[in-house]
């Protein structure tokens, strides 16, 4: 079943509801300050005034925090206040003492010595590590990811570089935290590369499976995808001498393309190379006429999360530069014209009936399993060639809208951006005191009015981007960084033709 709102009935509801989105030049801007002034405010409400600690979820009427939190969710709350203050919400001075407050906390934490990291979860009420998880009363086995310290990290470089007055203490937090502490140089990709991140360790043994290393339990996954978050983590890692430069060209852009695996998502299409020493295939999918290289779960958050902080796009214009456009036309092809829900952004969010799901374009994806876009899951099996045969077309039906997903898309889309948030605003009640909830069945309409501070912290990043000139890439990068990474990730070429036309990022104010 589909449900879909033809391009004309949907300017007609914008234009009844006053958007911004077809008014003058400007006024777009305007739309996006009042967002993110309100997703401030949801922020502030997460967070506990006396541990600077901000809540991991709060409830759509900003009453009821969670008590645990991430190190994704503190850095998260951190450069959210470097925002507010550039874009004149709070003054130089709260967002100092915020700020000053949280690291405070940061600094008496506790965390694993001898690489600098921090745990997973902490009650940010007294910032003890979480033990029992509160929901369910269930164990919990304090684990050290190396995808959430390398956003906290990612956040301690944008408050060194806005917010002079804390430089030193952020760097005495930073300094000690060692990337290539997760970095195993014998773990090996089936086209002969060897050095990869691990997910995590736990410095107490775990349930399940673990590799013994340095003391410590690790994780048996290491990250070997490119497009996906850790790679946030190598970005830091190599950037600051802790790991070899030539581990980003150790991930895969695809899996490879042999019947042997054909159980990803559909037979990619590239060519062999190498980069720095490391041979890479440069594979690629594609997905109703737009050829890109895919994520894990065809989500917006694992593509363009990291794009926040390093401007990926520049460097990189033959390989990120392309990619994260056809990325961003793939999710607005397929929730407009193929699964036809009328909008799109499909990311990891809250489930609108109840807990947390993963959402995504199935097709856009390695995983042959997907992430769906919608609540009945359907399922996108374009085959593997002659290896496997194509399943059936799916049938889509109630669409799960993710607003962070979209904001994402920003630098790559705006006016389209502009205009689906807009309508989702003007169709659902899926805006709150805290600004946009964290997901919408389009479909139904039933909406999950909670906020999830991960979720508004990119939204709140990717505004002050937008907003305030590249505010938090501009912090985050300095001069070191930028002589390491960016002729690292700039040699490259995606197998995605520069010229390839994207119909689906044109729009006013694009």
């Amino acid at each position: 079943m589909r449900r879909i709102l033809a391009p004309v009935v949907a300017l007609a509801l914008v234009l009844v509801s006053g958007s911004a989105a077809v008014a003058a030049p400007g006024s777009a801007d305007r739309t996006l300050t009042a967002y993110a002034k309100d997703t401030w405010r949801s922020m502030v409400a997460m967070t506990d005034a006396r541990t600077g600690l901000v809540a991991d979820n709060i409830s759509g009427d900003l009453k009821t925090r969670s008590t645990y939190t991430s190190p994704t969710n503190i850095g998260g709350y951190m450069w959210s206040a470097v925002v507010a203050r550039e874009l004149g919400f709070i003054s130089r001075k709260e967002a100092r003492d915020r700020i000053g407050k949280t690291l405070d906390t940061l600094g008496r934490l506790d965390h694993h010595e001898q690489s600098g990291m921090f745990y997973n979860w902490y009650d940010p009420r007294d910032g003890s590590v979480v033990r029992v998880w509160p929901d369910d009363g269930s164990t919990v086995y304090p684990f050290l990811s190396s995808v959430d310290n390398g956003w906290l990290a990612a956040s301690l470089r944008v408050v060194k570089g806005a917010v002079p007055e804390l430089r030193g203490k952020a760097d005495a937090i930073l300094s000690k935290m060692n990337f290539g502490f997760y970095y195993n140089p014998a773990a090996t990709t089936p086209f002969g590369a060897s050095g990869l991140i691990a997910g995590g360790f736990w410095d107490e043994a775990p349930p399940g499976c673990s590799l013994q290393r340095d003391g410590v339990w690790f994780t048996c996954n290491h990250y070997d995808i490119t497009v996906t978050e850790p790679r946030i983590a190598t970005y830091l890692g190599i950037g600051a001498g802790q790991i070899p430069a030539e581990a980003y060209y150790n991930t895969m852009r695809t899996l490879p393309a042999t019947c042997d695996w054909s159980w990803h998502e559909m037979q990619p299409v590239g060519f062999d190379t190498s980069y720095e020493g490391v041979p890479v295939y440069e594979g690629a999918y594609e997905y109703r006429g737009i050829r890109f290289v895919p994520s894990w779960g065809g989500d917006m958050f694992e593509a363009l999360m990291p794009d926040l902080f390093v401007p990926e796009e520049r460097w990189a214009p033959n390989s990120w530069g392309r990619n994260h456009r056809a990325t961003v036309a793939g999710q607005i092809e397929h929730g407009l014209n193929d699964a036809g829900y009328g909008y799109w952004g499909f990311s990891p969010a809250s489930n609108p009936s109840g807990g947390y799901a993963v959402w995504g374009v199935d097709a856009m994806g390695m995983d042959t399993d997907g992430y769906p876009s919608d609540v009945e899951k359907s399922k996108y099996d374009a085959g593997f060639g002659d290896c496997r045969p194509a399943g059936p077309a799916p049938d889509y039906g109630d669409g799960v809208v993710t607003p962070h997903a979209a904001f994402l898309a920003l630098p790559y889309a705006k006016g389209p951006v502009v205009d689906n948030m807009a309508r989702l605003k003007a169709n659902f009640d899926a805006y709150g005191p805290g600004g946009f909830y964290d997901a919408v069945a389009v479909g139904s309409g039933t909406v999950a009015k909670r906020y999830l501070s991960l979720d508004q912290a990119m939204i709140m990043g990717a505004l002050g981007n937008e907003l305030a000139n590249d505010l938090i890439r501009k912090s985050f990068v300095d001069k070191r960084f930028e002589q390491r990474i960016r002729p690292l990730i700039g040699q490259e070429t995606f197998n995605i033709p520069a010229d390839q036309d994207l119909p689906q990022l044109r729009g006013a104010g694009a």
